[in-house]
């Protein structure tokens, strides 16, 4: 089973600094993303693995849960720490969490608590 981190959670970790990857198609993420979401298409992940370090979680994150699970599966697979986000960008978006747009991740707001992000 693909360990899940709920939405709740997934924005502590956020505010905390946490390394999100967006494994969503290039123009899903350019029209919002959590920020400071690295894009990571699920199609291009295996590509991608050297980027990403194996020392900290890695929060996967789709647009509903489904490929983040598969992401997250295939990042286990090699040794890494990962956590697909329960609900996904529609769950952080519907929320009324910040969103990013655009090629770039952005900067997350490590000062924020949970509250300010609600």
């Amino acid at each position: 089973m693909v360990p899940e981190i709920d939405q709740q959670r997934f924005a502590e970790a956020h505010a905390a600094g946490a390394l999100v990857v967006d494994v969503r198609d290039r123009g899903e993420y350019r029209t919002g993303h959590v920020p400071g979401a690295r894009p990571a298409p699920l199609s291009l992940l295996p590509l991608k693995l050297a980027e990403l370090p194996k020392d900290r979680p890695v929060y996967v994150i789709c647009q509903s849960g489904g490929r983040s699970a598969q992401a997250t599966a295939l990042l286990r697979d090699v040794g890494y720490d990962a956590h697909s986000v329960s609900g996904g960008t529609a769950a952080w978006t519907d929320a009324g969490r910040p969103v990013t747009t655009g090629d770039e991740p952005g900067t997350p707001d490590v000062t924020a608590t949970t509250e300010e992000t609600r």
